[in-house]
């Protein structure tokens, strides 16, 4: 055998180094490989860097280097296949842990003991042994709880933009997040991509002065990391999020942030592989590069646990259209919209219900009266008068407040009432869901009992409050 590929109880070693370009590296002289197969690269040094095999033919195999190329030279370097895709060891015990990108212990503690190796990728559920979302989750923000359900098992993304507080938002729906009447066991994994280091200090510190950190999983791979690494990260948290809820009756929320992130390197990759680009340079297949992660979240008949996921992307130039935001709309079931006007008036969570929509929401909780009987009536009845007050005030910038109607002045009173006491609560706020109803009854009584055409007449006999004209 020549010295340049020589034979390990791992697999095979080569030295055939032939380019170095990116975060890729070529390999000559390949006989044997897989796609997806874990490589260990290790420089004259000794120094040692995870890889894994992004194409192969032609005797060469193309593979991405998760920490970087930086440093590496082709005189000297290495590359050892390791015959296996890359695996996490996952056990209960890294709950209240933090982790790196690649699923290394941060927080100075010997790494847990794994139960079990499995591997990063997932396995695909069944789609005939998926069981349908129904479990209403309460988030303690009426905008959510009140009008966009979240439900155990589905995928809500957060679609933000550049300074708007959807980490703030992120955060207090992991520390809140209870399902209402039943003690069960829940639990958060957090994967920060690609973020600043005092976005990951402030997730940690928010789970940690809340108490929930002792339940919660964080995986950080942050902005001065190599963008490679953000590939797996996503899938190193899904994997143990998988375990949790398959094996061990956890109901654990996966929080993903940023998703931009996330396709910002796939875009580098591609573009390092000369790939034909899609739309605005992405890849082609970015929308089931995505579904491969998002897919990941749900409910698995016989078993008691289940997956939800709350992918949070920011919008470039706060375009909805925009790539990104438009193919995770396709794949997931709905999503949360923040608006930066209502930033702006000082509102908080500033989500605009008017493009927010959680289509699990009817058939997973409202149809099967998971809630309270008037849920559903009401959330439609705020749509429509909120809908309607921001239609008039419009108008009223073009004819004035003196050639509107009485009760078109009545739907503007509502339109601020929704803002300021609806939507506007505090960080710290935690509401139950019939505190949400509570003050939307509140504030739809400010209209005419006639405009309430939304709602059954027996629960506006029953939650309707009369006042003075």
């Amino acid at each position: 055998m020549s010295k340049d590929k020589r034979s390990t109880p791992a697999g095979l070693t080569y030295g055939t180094i032939s380019e170095i370009k990116g975060p890729l590296m070529i390999i000559e002289g390949v006989t044997k490989a897989s796609y997806d197969e874990l490589v260990e690269i290790e420089t004259r040094e000794g120094e040692r860097r995870l890889a894994r095999v992004l194409e192969v033919g032609m005797g060469k195999a193309v593979v991405q280097v998760f920490e970087g190329t930086h440093g590496l030279s082709i005189e000297g370097t290495v590359a050892r296949f390791l015959g296996r895709v890359m695996e996490l060891g996952v056990s209960e015990d890294m709950l209240g842990r933090t982790f790196d990108g690649l699923g290394r212990p941060l927080d100075g503690l010997p790494e847990p003991i794994p139960r079990e190796f499995r591997d990063v990728n997932g396995e695909p559920i069944n789609p005939e042994r998926r069981d349908y979302p129904s479990d209403f989750i309460q988030t303690g923000m009426s905008a959510i709880d009140g009008m966009n359900s979240l439900v155990r098992g589905q995928k809500l993304p957060i679609f933000s933009g550049a300074g708007l507080p959807h980490n703030m938002l992120a955060a207090q729906i992991a520390r809140q997040a209870t399902v209402p009447g039943k003690e069960e066991e829940f639990a958060v994994v957090f994967a920060a991509i690609g973020v600043q280091n005092d976005e990951a200090r402030f997730f940690k510190e928010s789970l940690e002065k809340s108490g929930a950190i002792s339940r919660s999983a964080l995986f950080l791979n942050l902005a001065d990391d190599p963008a490679i690494e953000r590939i797996i990260t996503p899938r190193i948290a899904l994997t143990l999020a998988e375990y949790l809820a398959f094996w061990h009756d956890y109901h654990v929320l996966v929080i993903l942030t940023d998703i931009t992130n996330y396709c910002e390197s796939l875009r580098e990759i591609s573009a390092a592989r000369e790939e034909v680009p899609g739309r605005k340079g992405y890849p082609g297949y970015m929308y089931t590069d995505l579904a491969s992660n998002y897919e990941r979240a749900g409910r698995i008949k016989g078993k008691k646990g289940s997956v939800t996921q709350m992918p949070i992307l920011s919008m470039p130039s706060d375009d909805i259209t925009h790539p990104i935001p438009d193919l995770t709309g396709y794949i997931t079931e709905g999503q949360i919209v923040l608006s930066r006007e209502l930033y702006r008036k000082g509102i908080y969570p500033p989500i605009n219900v008017l493009m927010s929509l959680s289509r699990l929401m009817g058939p997973g909780i409202i149809a099967e009266k998971r809630t309270r009987a008037d849920h559903g009536d009401v959330s439609n009845q705020l749509y429509a008068a909120y809908s309607r007050a921001v239609q008039l005030r419009a108008l009223a910038e073009i004819v004035g407040r003196s050639g509107l109607s009485a009760t078109d002045i009545k739907y503007l009173e509502f339109g601020d009432l929704f803002e300021q006491r609806f939507l506007k609560q505090g960080y710290d706020e935690n509401r139950s869901l019939d505190d949400t109803l509570e003050i939307a009854w509140d504030i739809l009584s400010s209209l005419p009992e006639q405009e309430l055409t939304k709602i059954k007449e027996e629960h506006i006999h029953k939650y309707y409050k009369a006042k003075s004209r």
